[in-house]
C-alpha cells in the first residue's frame, strides 16, 4: 500500500515537472532588456496621486474634501496639521485620520508637559468630525513626571482652533476655484 502511493506520488511529480517545461505555444516569449531598474509602472497612489484640495466645480463646494487617496476631509486634516505644528509630531496617518505628537513642554511651564492625539473622524467638514485627546504631565520634586487632570475646555478649545482653521481653508480654495 504504502509502495503504491509512494509510486503515484513519484508519477505524478514527474508529470507535473514535464507539463512545467512545456513552452507557451502561440504565445511569444518575453524576456527582460536594458529598461530594467526603470520605474515603468505608475505611482503608489494612482496616477494622479493625492489630492489634498478640491478644484472641481463638483456640488457641495469641496464639502467632502476631495482626493479618493486620502480617507478624511483634507481640510480638516490640513488645518489639523497647521493647529499642531508648533508641537513636535510622532506619527502621522492621513488614511486613518489620525495625529499623534510627541511630549512638548512649553516655556513658560518648564515643569509640565502636553500630548496631543488628533482624529479626523469624517470626509466631510462637520463639527463632530474631530476630537482631540490631551495628555498632561506634571513633573513632581524628584524629578519623576506624573499623569494630571486636564480640562475638557483645552480639548474643545483645541478642536474650535481645527474646525476654524479648516474653515478657511476651504474659504480660501473656494475662492481660487472661483
Amino acid at each position: 500500500m504504502i509502495w503504491r502511493m509512494a509510486r503515484t506520488s513519484a508519477v505524478l511529480c514527474l508529470c507535473s515537472a514535464v507539463v512545467a517545461c512545456g513552452g507557451l505555444s502561440g504565445a511569444e516569449q518575453t524576456y527582460p532588456d536594458d529598461r530594467r531598474g526603470q520605474d515603468l509602472g505608475g505611482s503608489l497612489f494612482g496616477g494622479n496621486g493625492i489630492t489634498l484640495f478640491s478644484t472641481g466645480g463638483g456640488g457641495g463646494g469641496g464639502e467632502e474634501g476631495g482626493g479618493a487617496g486620502i480617507g478624511v476631509n483634507s481640510y480638516l486634516w490640513r488645518a489639523a496639521l497647521d493647529t499642531v505644528s508648533f508641537m513636535p509630531v510622532t506619527s502621522a496617518d492621513p488614511f486613518g485620520g489620525v495625529i499623534i505628537t510627541d511630549w512638548y513642554t512649553p516655556a513658560e511651564t518648564p515643569n509640565e508637559r502636553l500630548k496631543l492625539n488628533v482624529y479626523i473622524l469624517d470626509r466631510e467638514l462637520r463639527a463632530d468630525g474631530v476630537r482631540v485627546g490631551v495628555f498632561r504631565q506634571v513633573q513632581d520634586a524628584r524629578g519623576n513626571w506624573e499623569d494630571a487632570a486636564v480640562t475638557p475646555e483645552t480639548a474643545t478649545t483645541i478642536e474650535d482652533a481645527i474646525l476654524t482653521r479648516a474653515r478657511q481653508l476651504r474659504i480660501a480654495s473656494n475662492a481660487v476655484t472661483n
